[in-house]
């Protein structure tokens, strides 16, 4: 890595060297005619959760596949743990650990017969038992995988994913088509995962999935990085102006509200509105309410969502 790409990271906070254990520069990749990825630069270093985001055909798949070893790229140099996937060998392979969209797993076999299959692929396994308690399946080894839940099913793939001990993770849309329910306890898996310092490099549809697990968002638009940062301060988040919400208090008239600059108040029945405010706003208002002695019921102030910022870079597009 040349000096500039060095100094390059560390002004984005990225980790150089040893550390950054995916490693992409202009990467590129067409099917014939049609360039899907125009040259993607990304790092994500050693034990980081790492989201990728985007609409459908935005190229994240594609990215994931050709950072797996399981696509080979048009153009660009791609690293994952030193080695280029284009060239995986097998040593490679029993460090990556790999999620697929969709899996179906042979109905009649026990769970742990299924992982305990999969440890064999490699050296030094972990104990097909443990890996089941990890995965919260500790309790279902006997089960056949027929049997399982969608949500069991996941984490069953993940527990194969998991089984051999593997340094990088990459989950490509862990929970889509999850309950409620079944996605936060797979965001609990995944959150032990990070607990175990294991690097892990998730696509994702769920904008809440990202900002629960994730130290860094990657937005991909049309084949190109258009965006990334932390879930806070991704497109600017953290800087963006806040929505001021509250409920008029009672006995008091919305033209009684107090004047702040050019600012304004909207209301829609007892719910006053501010957009566009900032802490000295919010400063104003509350001196005037106290000096009033009036309480604001269900007072909020509230920043651009992690969605609404992906709606606004992505132009609206899932």
């Amino acid at each position: 890595m040349d000096a500039t790409v060095v100094s390059s990271d560390r002004a984005q906070g990225k980790r150089p060297g040893s550390d950054t254990v995916i490693s992409v520069r202009d990467l590129t990749m067409s099917y014939g005619d049609v360039e899907v990825l125009h040259g993607i630069d990304l790092d994500v270093g050693r034990g980081d959760v790492c989201a990728i985001v985007g609409p459908n055909g935005a190229g994240k798949t594609t990215t994931v596949e050709i950072l797996e070893g399981y696509r080979l790229r048009s153009g660009g140099a791609v690293t994952v743990l030193g080695v280029d996937p284009g060239q995986p060998t097998r040593a490679w392979r029993a460090h990556i650990g790999v999620v697929l969209q969709s899996c179906e797993m042979p109905a009649e076999l026990k769970v742990w017969e299924l992982v305990e299959r999969f440890a064999g692929y490699y050296p030094r396994p972990r104990p097909v038992a443990e890996t089941l308690e990890l995965v919260g399946l500790g309790d279902r080894g006997d089960a056949r995988a027929g049997s399982l839940s969608g949500g069991q099913q996941r984490r069953l793939d993940v527990a194969m994913a998991l089984v051999g001990d593997p340094d990088v993770l990459f989950l490509d849309e862990p929970t889509t088509g999850f309950d409620p329910s079944a996605r936060h306890q797979a965001w609990a898996v995944i959150t032990r995962l990070r607990e175990l310092g294991k690097t892990i490099l998730l696509t994702t549809h769920y904008m809440e999935e990202a900002e629960a697990l994730a130290d860094r968002v990657i937005v991909i638009v049309g084949g190109r990085i258009v965006a990334e940062g932390s879930p806070d301060t991704l497109g600017g988040r953290d800087l963006a102006p806040s929505t001021i919400r509250f409920r008029l208090p009672e006995g008091l008239a919305f033209s009684q509200l107090p004047e702040l600059g050019d600012r304004h108040f909207r209301a829609d029945l007892d719910r006053v509105e501010m957009a566009g405010a900032d802490l000295a706003d919010l400063g104003a208002l509350l001196d005037w309410a106290r000096d009033r002695s009036f309480e604001l019921p269900g007072l909020t102030v509230e920043r651009p969502s992690l969605e609404d910022v992906y709606l606004q870079l992505t132009g609206g597009v899932r």
